[in-house]
């Protein structure tokens, strides 16, 4: 699709179904969703910005279209626009707002989104010249999460998330007021007028809610944090599976673990985290975490928000990242998936990729011939999970080095703790006690110091 390009899309006709609102009042004061008997109709606005190309801004559109229908409403259309740089005041320049508008009332859309993150400013803009709702990807993206929440750190971390957004886009009723209330003579009633009045009271409505759920979203965390020092303490190696939203996460735990998390085929079915002990192959068991999925362009309000939950990758041993082998463009998804990963602090987290979904395409095999050392699974049929096993154990393996100790035969607590601390590769009966070779990780070998033979025998693979 060329330049500036206008599209219209087939719309059928049928009656639409009854629907819990998709979109609510992102410009009012509330934060409430809207009740709604209709799927809205939604027209996508995409800006190709150098060093981008057109198919770029397509495919995000195609993704942003996937989101307004997990959303709940129907896209009618699309338009896509080619500039050096955005607009300061309505992002797309007053002629391309023009064309909008005819467009959108061509297809009597209800809302348009624009792929980009708009500011307050441009938003205001849109919403006067075009007579209807804009809003922007990262709106989109806060309805879904809203919508599917359950837990009650999911709720409180996606309504925070919303207040951020949503508070410096509050308005009040209107400078009119406060010129009615002040008259020509000026005085108090020209500086504050019950407009203003009722934005300042909105703003501080809304801070304080926002004090008081980062105040229990503290809580939150701290308990999580006392589990994963207890975690610590015991030395249970962790394995997180991370990936783009709807790659089969939930799906491949329950396979692995039989955890019964709840599985559906739309982004973002699952925004808990879960964790569900693993057998691995030799017998060891691991914890193994399904995490919420990312998405290009992840609003940084939700990444902040999620914080202490994504914070279960960037503290994992192991970071499964599971791939939708049949997605139209895997390897943008990894791209993405390994820049929130990167802004978490989970970039340098050891990392084994898995091309999830080959019972639905070939496209696995040049997949996994591109990326040594990643395996191929279907998490719905379970073909490949042996594989899987196999892999993880091994990199867990990789992780640690493998030592000598000699310990005297009157200690076999000693003993014991060895095979509590690591993995024992052999045992022999010596004139001086039992010559053990073992892997152990830096903490276990510094526990067992007093038993080593002449420092490591190798060093990590």
């Amino acid at each position: 699709m060329s330049g500036d390009d206008v599209r219209p899309d087939e719309v059928d006709g049928s009656e639409p179904e009854s629907h819990r609102g998709a979109f609510g009042d992102y410009g009012g004061t509330t934060g409430a969703f809207i009740e709604r008997t209709f799927r809205e109709k939604i027209l996508l606005v995409g800006v190709t910005l150098p060093p981008h190309l057109d198919d770029d801004t397509e495919a995000s559109l195609d993704e942003l279209e996937l989101l307004v229908d997990t959303a709940g409403a129907d896209v009618v259309g699309r338009v896509v626009q080619r500039r050096t740089r955005p607009e300061p005041a309505t992002y797309i320049g007053k002629g391309k707002v023009d064309e909008l508008k005819q467009l959108a009332e061509a297809v009597d859309c209800d809302t348009v989104v624009f792929d980009d993150e708009l500011s307050p400013a441009q938003q205001n803009n849109l919403e006067k010249a075009l007579g209807r709702t804009a809003i922007d990807r990262t709106a989109v993206i806060l309805d879904i999460f809203a919508q599917n929440a359950s837990s009650q750190e999911g709720k409180a971390q996606v309504e925070l998330a919303m207040h951020r957004y949503r508070l410096p886009r509050l308005r009040g009723k209107g400078g009119s007021l406060s010129q009615q209330a002040g008259g020509a003579g000026g005085g108090l009633g020209a500086r504050r007028g019950p407009g203003e009045t009722q934005l300042e009271v909105d703003r501080r409505r809304v801070l304080r809610r926002v004090h008081k759920l980062e105040a229990d979203l503290r809580d939150i965390s701290q308990h999580r944090e006392t589990q994963r020092k207890a975690r610590s303490r015991s030395r249970v190696t962790h394995v997180a599976l991370v990936g783009y939203t709807n790659a089969g996460k939930s799906t491949l735990l329950n396979q692995l673990t039989d955890a019964e998390v709840h599985v559906e085929d739309r982004l973002f079915a699952t925004l808990d985290a879960t964790t569900r002990r693993l057998e691995l192959p030799g017998g060891e068991g691991v914890l193994a975490t399904d995490t919420v999925g990312f998405v290009r362009k992840l609003p940084h309000q939700l990444v902040e928000a999620f914080r202490s939950t994504l914070e279960v990758a960037a503290e994992a041993d192991l970071l499964v990242h599971v791939v939708d082998s049949a997605a139209a463009d895997p390897e943008g998804q990894m791209a993405a998936v390994r820049e929130v990963l990167d802004k978490i602090g989970a970039g340098e987290v050891p990392e084994l990729i898995c091309f999830n979904k080959r019972d639905t395409t070939p496209e696995w095999k040049r997949l996994v011939d591109r990326h040594p050392g990643s395996v191929a699974v279907s998490g719905r049929t379970g073909e490949g999970v042996e594989d899987l096993l196999l892999a993880i154990s091994d990199r867990l393996r990789s992780l640690t080095s493998s030592c000598e100790l000699l310990v005297p035969f009157a200690r076999g607590d000693v003993l014991a703790e060895i095979h509590r601390e690591g993995e024992v590769l052999s045992e022999e009966a010596t004139d001086d006690g039992m010559l053990l070779r073992a892997r152990l990780d830096d903490a276990g070998r510094s526990k067992l110091s007093a038993y080593l033979v002449g420092g490591p025998a190798s060093t990590p693979r």
